[in-house]
């Protein structure tokens, strides 16, 4: 794919290499169903890339186990996606199964047979992690890593819990969800007529940072908006001076969903006077000069 000069300028970064021979790294002092599960729901996917700096090196907290959810009647909705975020996993602290789980004990014996029945939450899309780490020696488009695809709850918070979070990554390194089969870039065909809100943020809050990016993740996969067909996803940028997450959007040119998009996401994340939202178009964009880009909407 041809990549303007001017974006090649806008997307270089003057900030660190990538690593080579990217191999899967699994929290070191997981358990080995832990382990194989995450190896397991890993490599069925057939496009799996697994750069080694965006994971975790230590297992998620005992908060962070599998969850107990009921049998799902229709896709999850913002409010579920966060009320599944899973939670100590009952089996493991020796308490008797609830909600979506079943099982059954052996009658005889010193070993107690169990068997589960998981029910997941289905989304309503289709959702792609993509990461991209600066290595200048690649075109923009190499840059960028297709980690996984998940369209349940369950599967996202199992993702989500171990990849680091967008403050431990590499200045340089993006985090992008999108809907499957658009990629992070100006040129798809989803994306090339619309726009983005943007959100930036100064370096003195890393807490900041990841809980408005998984707020902001938490609406998508959600369909937070009115107009959630207008979505193709979001990114976070981490570079030196500031950091910035955007939600893009397919018809920049659709004032009522756009700013619908924007009030909305406003609420969803309580920002404050000092935090301003702005709708760029991916058009200006690409050709704009300096650090500015003209805005068409300011929140």
């Amino acid at each position: 794919m041809v990549v303007l000069e001017t974006e090649k300028r806008e997307r270089q970064v003057n900030h660190g290499e990538s690593e080579s021979s990217p191999e899967l790294i699994l929290p070191s002092n997981a358990s080995k169903n832990t382990a194989a599960n995450m190896q397991s729901d890993f490599h069925r996917m057939k496009n799996f890339a697994n750069p080694k700096s965006m994971f975790k090196t230590s297992a998620p907290s005992t908060e962070q186990g599998r969850p107990e959810p009921p049998t799902p009647a229709a896709p999850a909705k913002i409010a579920e996606v966060k009320d599944v975020k899973p939670k100590e996993d009952p089996q493991e602290a020796g308490e008797p199964a609830v909600g979506g789980t079943a099982s059954t004990t052996a009658p005889a014996g010193d070993d107690a047979v169990r068997t589960e029945h998981l029910f997941k939450h289905p989304l309503m899309n289709v959702w792609t992690l993509w990461y991209l780490e600066n290595d200048r020696s690649k075109s923009w488009e190499d840059m960028q890593n297709e980690i996984t695809s998940f369209d349940t709850v369950e599967d996202f918070w199992s993702l989500y819990n171990h990849i680091k979070p967008p403050s431990e990554i590499k200045v340089g390194s993006d985090y992008s969800l999108f809907k499957k089969n658009i990629r992070p870039m100006w040129e798809d065909a989803a994306n090339k007529q619309g726009g983005r809100w943007v959100i930036t943020l100064n370096k003195s809050s890393k807490s900041d940072l990841d809980n408005l990016w998984l707020d902001v993740l938490l609406c998508l996969i959600g369909e937070a908006f009115d107009h959630s067909d207008q979505i193709c996803g979001a990114v976070v940028n981490i570079r030196a001076k500031s950091n910035k997450i955007s939600i893009w959007t397919a018809n920049g040119n659709n004032e009522e969903a756009a700013l619908e998009i924007g009030h909305k996401l406003r609420d969803a994340l309580r920002l404050g006077r000092n935090n301003s939202l702005q709708y760029q178009l991916h058009k200006d964009t690409m050709v704009k000069q300096g650090s500015n880009v003209k805005s068409i909407y300011t929140l």
